[in-house]
């Protein structure tokens, strides 16, 4: 399992139950959410992580509405909103769980990408 691999299974998770990413405490169910609507607070993350994802999230057909917000200047959180539709399997953790895993893969494409084009300019430089 890699760094990026996120663990997060719909069954294994209550309201208020804090999830490890990367080790760390870093994400909470909210209180006053159900399986297919649900608010998350994630730690030390602002509008750079929120507003990517919340664009990956909602690229997901089954999302019905996903958003985000910072609750206060002078705290280091960020709440997201997800709801999917009834009609789907798909629960809000899914939709969450998906979404990170779209913006790793994004960041990792990215990442190469970026690796590869200053290879080159270096290798031109020589």
């Amino acid at each position: 399992m890699s760094e990026h691999d996120v663990q997060m299974e719909d069954e294994n998770f209550d309201q208020g139950e804090e999830i490890s990413l990367g080790g760390a405490k870093k994400l909470r169910i909210l209180d006053g959410g159900s399986t297919h609507a649900a608010s998350f607070q994630i730690e030390k993350e602002d509008h750079t992580m929120g507003n990517a994802l919340r664009y990956f999230v909602n690229k997901n057909p089954d999302v019905e509405f996903c958003g985000y917000t910072i609750p206060h200047p002078s705290e280091t959180k960020m709440n997201i909103r997800i709801q999917t539709w009834e009609d789907t399997k798909t629960t809000a953790i899914a939709a969450l769980r998906k979404g990170l895993e779209d913006m790793m893969e994004a960041c990792d494409v990215i990442s190469a990408k970026f690796t590869e084009s200053r290879d080159q300019f270096d290798a031109a430089q020589s």
